[in-house]
Parts: C-alpha cells; structure tokens; sequence
C-alpha cells in the first residue's frame, strides 16, 4: 500500500473543523481601539500555511492555530483534527461565539439542547 494511498484513508476517517471565535467585547470595542494600540500587521505574519511542525497534539488527535488568541485580541482560526467517534470536549458555553466548518469527516454539533450531524462542507454558527 503507497504512503499518499495510506494518508488518504487515514484523511478520510478524520474530520477537520474550523473555528472562528470572537468575543462579545471584541464585537463591541473594535471599532473604539486608537490605532496605536492596533498590531502592525505585515504579510508575514498575515500569511500562515499550515505546517504539522507546529501541531499541537491532543487526547483525540490535533489542533493547529491558524491565529492565536495573542495574535487578534482574543480572536481566533484554529483547525482541530479529532479521531472517529471522539469529541475534544462535552457540550459547553463561553462568552465567545463560535464558528465551524466541517472540512471533511462527521461532526455532531449540539445547540440549545439539539444535536445535528453534519457533513463535509458544512459551516455551523453558535452564538455565544
């Protein structure tokens, strides 16, 4: 069995998620920061290309900061890889709204009491 056939079925039974957060203080003190207390952002550091160098591995499989929560007050991209039948945490609330976007895989997503099991492609907004 080739190497890239062998990381393509490992790719298959894993689901990618990508979430966004934002917090309600973000939301409502963006647009009131000076522009001195603003970052300097650069292309450099605008530009992150995933690198599994950077990884940081959890009980279910990993996660990969596209922006931290240093880099954009608070505000994040992150894309967690969670092995079949495995969820990183139970049901939770945070001040923080979230954004998923199943890339590929299953997800069972939980709002208000209901659960709804998505497919590649989907996104999933949850408020805070």
């Amino acid at each position: 069995m080739s190497k890239l056939f062998y990381s393509k079925i490992i790719a298959a039974i894993l689901f990618i998620l990508f979430t966004f957060k934002l917090s309600a203080h973000d939301k409502n003190n963006s647009d009131s920061k000076s522009d001195s207390s603003r970052s300097t952002y650069t292309i450099d550091n605008c530009v992150n290309t995933f690198n599994m160098n950077k990884i940081e591995k959890t009980g279910v499989g990993y996660q990969y900061w596209f922006a931290d929560k240093n880099f954009l007050d608070g505000r994040t991209i992150k894309m967690s890889v969670v092995k079949p039948h495995s969820t990183t945490h139970p049901p939770h609330s945070h001040p923080e709204d979230e954004f998923f976007f199943v890339l590929e895989g299953t997800a069972e997503l939980y709002l208000a009491g209901k659960t709804k099991v998505a497919g590649p492609l989907t996104s999933f907004y949850c408020p805070s």
